[in-house]
């Protein structure tokens, strides 16, 4: 890592690594966080003056420290271990700055409209030829090429999860409308797909000297979620539509009401399905309740589906799911906030931590997953307001000093 490191202290699978993140809202930040949890050392670029505004107050807001802004609860969830700084690359010295910073990097990952740097001089050759072991990763809605009409188009999860066929799967059949999958599955998604990938190309970086681009459509990362949708249609004509909870090749996969709630239950072939089948008054041995397995919309299917239902609904969430176990049958109750911050797993596995927010105070949310056995991520500090690490990223990484920032600052470069 070139120039001085920022954390106090290496940690991490990831420790060595710097990454220059651009991004604004959900998808490329949240990607460039979750590297900073795992030790990577993470610049975070926000605009001149007012930051990430939509993503910092992104509501509900956490009440702040005097003298502080507000900080939304996402933010504060997804900001941390980053230091953040502020500067507008559209300026000649941004412009400048930009490139010494990229030029001490390993990774800048950016998300906007295609080809936007390179109208700020901030092409991807430019930016090669100052670091030519860099990994560049560009997330767009619609990617950097194709079709010319859809390179100057706004895109938001909404129209990724349309435009990718997530969409058209989530939810319950016509009439009922095509539902988004929550919470912007479409920006988080494409975040794994940013990072992964990100980590793929510095891996050759490393190995070979030789830097890239790399260009990730928020709908194309959604579209490779769909399992053998495209082969179904290209091959047999098929065309999957929304279903609902239920499980399309199998039974039982879907959700089922108890007395106080709801259960999700998956069962396969075997023991488990045998077990439900006595559960519920049905001979494991009779062929027909075996075909109902697989024949999911057959009679039997659909009396076997009844029954169950039935069964189920005579009980509280706690005793039906002890039941389903000792059948074993996946099973597990249907959790909001509450039940989870509750939920002995939950607790057994440490999953929600306590850390330090620079504006909101000692706050709790989720803690760092996975977990490593030798280099465990860490969260070493919170989210900071606007522009908290300039001074200390402008003068250990490119050596500027106090006069030259405060230069910067009234010139709002920074």
């Amino acid at each position: 890592m070139a120039g001085n490191a920022l954390i106090p202290e290496p940690f991490g699978p990831l420790q060595g690594v710097r990454i220059l993140s651009t991004g604004t809202l959900i998808a490329e930040p949240f990607a460039a966080e979750l590297a900073a949890e795992m030790g990577a050392e993470v610049i975070q670029v926000e605009r001149v003056g007012t930051g990430d505004r939509a993503w910092r107050e992104f509501g509900p807001m956490l009440p702040p420290r005097p003298g502080l802004a507000p900080v939304s609860t996402t933010w504060a969830q997804e900001r941390r271990n980053m230091f953040c700084v502020t500067l507008d690359p559209t300026t000649p010295r941004g412009r400048e700055i930009f490139l010494e910073l990229a030029a001490r990097v390993e990774i800048w990952m950016e998300n906007s409209k295609a080809c936007t740097w390179d109208k700020w001089g901030l092409d991807d050759r430019t930016v090669l030829g100052v670091n030519p072991r860099l990994v560049i990763t560009h997330i767009s809605g619609f990617g950097q090429d194709g079709a010319p009409e859809f390179r100057s188009r706004p895109s938001y999860d909404y129209i990724g999860q349309a435009l990718g066929g997530i969409m058209d799967q989530t939810g319950f059949p016509d009439p009922n409308p095509p539902t988004r999958a929550a919470p912007w599955l479409g920006d988080y998604i494409a975040a794994l797909f940013a990072l992964w990938s990100s980590l793929a190309g510095l891996t050759y970086a490393r190995a070979t000297g030789r830097g890239q681009a790399i260009d990730l459509a928020q709908y194309e990362a959604l579209h490779r979620l769909l399992g053998g949708t495209m082969v179904e249609y290209f091959e047999l004509g098929m065309v999957r539509h929304r279903s609902g909870n239920k499980a399309r090749d199998f039974q039982p996969g879907d959700t089922f009401r108890c007395r106080d709630g709801w259960i999700a239950v998956a069962a396969l072939a075997g023991e488990p399905f045998d077990n439900l089948l006595h559960a519920v008054g049905l001979d494991p041995d009779d062929e027909r309740w075996q075909r109902a397995r697989t024949a999911v919309d057959s009679a039997d299917g659909l009396e076997f589906d009844r029954r169950l239902r039935e069964w189920i609904a005579g009980f509280e969430i706690s005793e039906a799911v002890r039941r389903l176990n000792e059948m074993k049958v996946a099973c597990a109750p249907v959790l909001d906030a509450r039940g989870m911050a509750e939920h002995p797993q939950y607790r057994a596995r440490g999953v929600h931590v306590e850390w330090e927010d620079l504006t909101a105070g000692r706050i709790r949310g989720i803690g760092v997953v996975p977990r490593f056995s030798l280099t465990p991520g860490r969260i070493f500090r919170g989210a900071v307001p606007v522009g908290y690490d300039n001074r200390r990223v402008y003068g250990d990484i490119l050596g500027l000093d106090d006069n030259e920032i405060e230069r910067l600052r009234r010139d709002r470069v920074i």
